[in-house]
């Protein structure tokens, strides 16, 4: 296997309930996954990560675990899990599964027993129970769902939960649950996964005596204020203990954070030689439409990371994020908008993350049926915040009606001008997002490992070189902008003729994007 692998990965996030639906239930798995491999294949992913499909109540969409070693009926059978990751490899493809340790499900038997147990008792000390203070909550801490981050039991005492009452969260000082997920880490790299996405990285370890947070809408603020709950300098032992587990397999198996912080400089923490190999950039995830707001979040993300000797990850969109076509603006200058997007994104040194649907142009869908929502967030809120369903409706695959091929029926509704959005619509379209999608990748393998050198260009456009012959251009502004031609156009994020160069300058559209081979006039800062 190549070295370092991970470093410059496509790799594509497949949110499992919401791919393929393969027993004709509604509901995606692991047999509609095996089944749709070679899509992912042909798009010329290099890795594939899944979404949680461990047996669970289904609290917060198999984010809540009862048992780390089984998958649940839902999605199929640990054959189906073992049958997967081998076809998966049988087309070049890795497999990343997600780890979920900072909390358990309710129904998880620890919990079961540490709720008939005593106050102070063993059971309780591997969560995070203790007495309340006034009549209420131990603290002020809030749930990123909404409401307290507590919730009282029988007996008096509160336990822990950042997210839904459904997810209890781990006491981390308890040497027992170190060595439980340390046996739950090997369970899965036995079974072949060549990495782990770890949920909530940043939030295994709380500030000693748990103290208040001090703030209001804190699940709002994860990337601006210090937390007492959230990054705190225990986890990165942790991921030291997890680093050792992981070298000793072979093949290059990987850890990626899922760590919301409140910088780039606190992110590459987790990154350092001896702790992960990738964390999620949500800093570019978050940046608006706008040329020096990337320029800004590219250049802070990797200097980070030149810092410890690790690479940048790139993300557009993921299953808790709202689609970037809808982010952008929705419609038309949305989508033109997430094709340039996605030009930069995979232009880039570094390794590109692509949620499932991107490479169609999907939306957010924002008009579900309130009887359809599933989200934790809804009920949390008191019915005022949607949550992420509109990000999570079932894929469309074929066919002028919904469900589109995913299934019989789909758990989420689809919208039916979707029609012209399923992977058969798009496949033979040569201007599609999906065939976009498609060249970018496959030219991406030829692209310099490393390296990135800014151009002289207009206020409103990002110009850089990645080596001696390619350089990406992106108009992040609302009129055509002239430039020097850089070169040989490679591919454009639109098919309007004024990209046609002359035999000096290019005139490139509003909110697109280009690649271009040749050294032609490029002018570096």
């Amino acid at each position: 296997m190549a070295q370092q692998w991970w470093r410059n990965a496509a790799i594509y996030q497949v949110y499992v309930r919401s791919f393929a639906d393969g027993n004709g239930d509604g509901v995606g798995d692991l047999a509609g996954v095996r089944d749709r491999l070679g899509h992912i294949a042909e798009l010329g992913m290099d890795a594939v990560w899944l979404t949680p499909f461990y047996a669970s109540p289904m609290a917060d969409g198999g984010y809540d675990v009862a048992d780390y070693r089984a998958v649940d009926p839902l999605f199929g059978q640990l054959s189906d899990a073992e049958a997967l990751i081998a076809d998966a490899h049988g087309l070049g493809l890795r497999v990343i599964v997600d780890i979920v340790p900072n909390h358990t499900s309710s129904q998880h038997p620890w919990f079961v027993e540490a709720l008939s147990a005593e106050p102070g008792s063993p059971a309780r000390e591997r969560y995070v129970f203790r007495e309340g203070r006034d009549g209420g909550p131990p603290n002020d801490w809030e749930s990123m769902f909404g409401g307290p981050a507590w919730t009282q039991v029988a007996d008096g005492q509160w336990y822990l939960h950042l997210f839904d009452p459904g997810q209890p969260d781990l006491n981390w000082q308890h040497a027992e649950v170190h060595a439980e997920f340390e046996s739950i880490l090997r369970f899965w790299l036995d079974r072949g996964v060549d990495g782990i996405r770890i949920d909530v990285a940043h939030g295994l370890v709380k500030a000693d005596g748990l103290p208040d947070a001090q703030c209001t809408d804190q699940g709002g603020l994860l990337t601006a204020v210090e937390l007492p709950y959230f990054d705190q300098d225990g986890v990165h032992e942790i991921y030291r203990e997890w680093r050792k587990i992981l070298d000793c397999y072979p093949g290059e198996r990987i850890g990626v954070a899922e760590a919301w912080v409140r910088g780039a400089d606190r992110l590459a923490l987790y990154l350092r030689p001896d702790e992960l190999h990738q964390a999620f950039n949500f800093h570019y995830a978050q940046a608006e439409w706008s040329a020096q707001q990337f320029r800004t979040t590219i250049d802070d993300s990797l200097a980070a990371v030149a810092g410890v000797g690790a690479a940048s990850t790139w993300v557009l969109s993921n299953h808790d994020i709202e689609r970037h076509v809808t982010r952008f603006g929705g419609g038309e200058l949305g989508l033109r908008r997430a094709r340039a997007a996605a030009l930069l994104t995979l232009a880039l040194p570094g390794s590109a993350y692509v949620y499932q649907g991107e490479e169609l142009g999907l939306p957010e869908v924002t008009d579900l049926p309130e009887e359809v929502l599933a989200d934790p967030k809804w009920e949390r809120s008191g019915h005022t915040e949607r949550g992420r369903d509109g990000c999570r409706v079932p894929i469309p695959w074929s066919g002028s009606e919904p469900p589109f091929g995913f299934g019989p029926s789909s758990w989420l509704p689809q919208p039916r001008d979707w029609a012209a959005l399923t992977v058969e619509a798009q496949r033979g379209d040569p201007t599609s997002t999906l065939s976009l999608y498609r060249d970018a990748l496959l030219l991406r393998r030829d692209l310099p490992v490393e390296g990135l050198e800014w151009l002289e260009s207009d206020p409103d456009v990002l110009a850089f070189r990645r080596g001696p012959s390619f350089t990406c251009t992106v108009n992040f502004g609302s009129s055509p902008v002239r430039l020097p031609r850089p070169g040989r156009l490679l591919l454009s994020s639109t098919q309007e003729p004024e990209l046609e160069a002359n035999e000096q300058t290019v005139t490139l559209p509003p909110s697109s994007a280009a690649w271009w081979t040749g050294e032609e006039d490029a002018h570096a800062r």
